[in-house]
């Protein structure tokens, strides 16, 4: 496809602000129904319906039917890529915005990013791993894991031996769109996110993408990072 066509379709289907609602409320890797997209754009069921048959029609979206229901997802975590490059891209003109309400402070400390941790915590972690060089920059996108980290992550429970590469290798930088910093992605960021989980660290919102830290994590992440709240 002519590149400048392909920018100028994708573009067209995110630049609606409902279809943004939609994506992005999917950016954490589950699929959900488009009722639920609807409620979450503000739009009704029917133009909900329109909107996504363009997201779909457009690559964006995939859709999945179990029953008499379908469940939209993103295509790839490409598509998150490309969506959280484009939040945070500052056009250095005057933004109206509007007063973060609670549930918009939750996502923006801790909160699902496709498969990993993102928010202000994300990055701090991120940030306490480089200080105490469990991981080290690889050029690029990539982080390695030192040898340090990998008896680290071995004493939490993660043989980094055992992760099967991605494209950047089993670690990779991911710009945090409410941050403007990098946080931890790729198999790795996967497998921490889910072990913290496992560990009573951290716990999944069942409905958004928030993440909160439990009382164990805190203590944890102190243990472990030297990480406090006030400090993230």
């Amino acid at each position: 496809m002519n590149p400048q066509a392909a920018i100028t379709n994708v573009a067209a289907l995110i630049a609606d602000p409902a279809r943004a609602a939609m994506l992005l409320m999917l950016s954490d890797g589950r699929a959900r129904p488009a009722g639920e997209l609807a409620y979450n754009a503000g739009v009704s069921a029917q133009t909900a319906s329109s909107h996504l048959a363009k997201l779909l029609a457009g690559g964006l979206l995939s859709v999945e039917r179990e029953g008499r229901h379908r469940y939209y997802r993103l295509t790839g975590p490409d598509v998150v890529s490309l969506l959280k490059d484009l939040a945070s891209f500052d056009t250095g003109g005057p933004v109206r915005r509007k007063a973060p309400n609670r549930d918009m402070e939750q996502l923006r400390f801790a909160r699902c990013c496709y498969d990993h941790l993102a928010g202000s915590l994300g990055v701090g972690i991120a940030k306490a791993m480089l200080s105490r060089a469990y991981l080290a920059d690889g050029g690029g996108k990539a982080f390695v894991v030192t040898g340090d980290g990998a008896e680290w992550f071995g004493r939490l429970g993660l043989d980094v031996a055992r992760i099967t590469p991605g494209r950047h290798g089993i670690a990779r930088r991911c710009l945090d769109w409410t941050e403007r910093e990098h946080h931890l992605a790729g198999p790795l960021g996967t497998q921490f996110l889910a072990l913290a989980c496992t560990l009573g660290w951290l716990q999944r919102s069942p409905s958004t993408r928030a993440i909160e830290v439990t009382r164990q994590g805190w203590q944890a992440l102190k243990t472990h990072l030297d990480l406090e709240r006030q400090g993230i």
